[in-house]
């Protein structure tokens, strides 16, 4: 079905029918996903990749640099003066690939189970077709091939902003392979799209002791039950309704026997927020109840907040762009307008930069059997979503520079 649909000649869209020149670099961009899901690499560890990721730009003719340590950064160049960059992000998870397919990991606890294996082959495809159609580029592509987007909250796109990534940039484009939607399919949002990832460990100091005289103790246990039943409160009583926040709880860990009271506990858990004033709230009401709570118990703790990434906000001139080029070449019914999810991503710091936007590649298929979230070691996607996704970067990025 993807093979058929044609782009048409008419303003706003392609000047010419390139079909089967990208039909044809589609099998090449399967065959590059392929490649990198046999051969994930955790961040900051991508150098096989990096390595392969310029041996391929290099037989299109291009000129690649190394940046960032293990990351690839690319420009292509055509007759105008503006400068549009398209990010890929390149590594892998920690997470055993459970998957039985011939492209299965060829690594232990190593594997693509998030989709950047496709973002990087798409965008080498994006590479290869500009290459053999430089014709269509009125200005110049930067081809962004980022590591270390997984390592919250390091990340990777800060450290290529301060190396210059985007020196020179009009606007940045950039999307997801996106499981919870169905190939064939794109998500977009003219505002919030993804989430601040923040967290935190609160350690508590008590006073341990025989769990037959808990008089003479002051149980970590109990005050740490009291204050994560508060702090699951905090999101429904000190946050505006209209307001979207999680805070979750994902670590209790104290005692070590049955009848013996600990004289330490550590809570660790997860905040999502869109909003900067919604995010200093919370981490503010977590320090005030655990200063109650333990007051009152006569305990002690410490309070250790990690801020990730920011919330990721599209510029709507941009996602403009992004849903007229998709209408075009994927057709209006397949561009849905989709709510904010509370997942994280670090091209939020390129858009704190310029202007940009991004979107969601539909890669889900029920009747394939592509139903595994992200992060689950049966992770996969539907192929068809990779010929979608060139075809919307594509067309996007030409538009954008009209």
């Amino acid at each position: 079905m993807l093979y058929n649909i044609k782009y048409e000649v008419k303003k706003g869209a392609f000047m010419y029918n390139r079909l089967d020149s990208l039909c044809s670099i589609f099998d090449y961009v399967v065959e590059m996903r392929r490649y990198f899901h046999m051969n994930p690499e955790l961040g900051l560890e991508e150098f096989n990749t990096q390595a392969k990721i310029i041996s391929e730009l290099k037989s299109f003719g291009l000129k690649p640099k190394k940046i960032g340590n293990t990351g690839v950064v690319c420009n292509i160049d055509g007759k105008g003066s503006k400068r549009i960059a398209i990010r890929a992000d390149i590594d892998a998870l920690p997470i055993d690939d459970a998957i039985d397919k011939p492209y299965k990991s060829r690594k232990p606890n190593v594997c693509h189970a998030c989709g950047h294996d496709g973002h990087t082959a798409i965008l080498l495809g994006v590479a290869k077709f500009f290459s053999e159609n430089i014709d269509l580029l009125e200005g110049s592509i930067r081809l962004i091939f980022q590591p270390n987007e997984e390592k919250v909250p390091i990340g990777g796109a800060k450290t290529l902003i301060n190396e210059g990534v985007l020196d020179g940039v009009d606007a940045i484009i950039g999307a997801h392979l996106w499981q919870p939607i169905e190939c064939g399919k794109i998500g977009i949002s003219y505002d919030r799209l993804m989430a601040c990832a923040d967290e935190f460990t609160i350690n508590i100091s008590g006073r341990g002791g025989h769990g037959s005289m808990p008089h003479q103790t002051v149980d970590p246990i109990i005050t740490g039950a009291q204050i994560i039943l508060a702090l699951k409160m905090i999101t429904s009583t000190s946050i505006d309704p209209l307001e979207n926040s999680v805070l979750s709880i994902g670590l209790f860990n104290a005692g070590s026997a049955f009848n013996i009271i600990p004289d330490k506990s550590v809570i660790k858990g997860t905040v999502r927020t869109f909003s900067q004033e919604v995010r200093e709230t919370i981490f503010r009401r977590i320090k005030e109840i655990c200063e109650g709570i333990c007051t009152s118990n006569g305990a002690k703790f410490t309070m250790e907040p990690i801020f990730g990434y920011p919330s990721l906000i599209n510029h709507k001139s941009i996602v403009k762009v992004i849903e007229s080029s998709a209408s075009e070449v994927i057709g209006e019914e397949n561009v849905l307008h989709i709510k904010p999810v509370m997942g994280a991503e670090d091209f939020s710091y390129y858009l704190q930069e310029i202007k940009g936007a991004f979107f969601f590649i539909g890669a889900g298929n029920v009747d394939k059997g592509i139903v595994y979230p992200h992060h689950h070691p049966k992770f996969d996607i539907d192929e068809d979503a990779l010929l979608v996704g060139l075809k919307v970067i594509i067309a996007s990025a030409i538009n954008l520079f009209k």
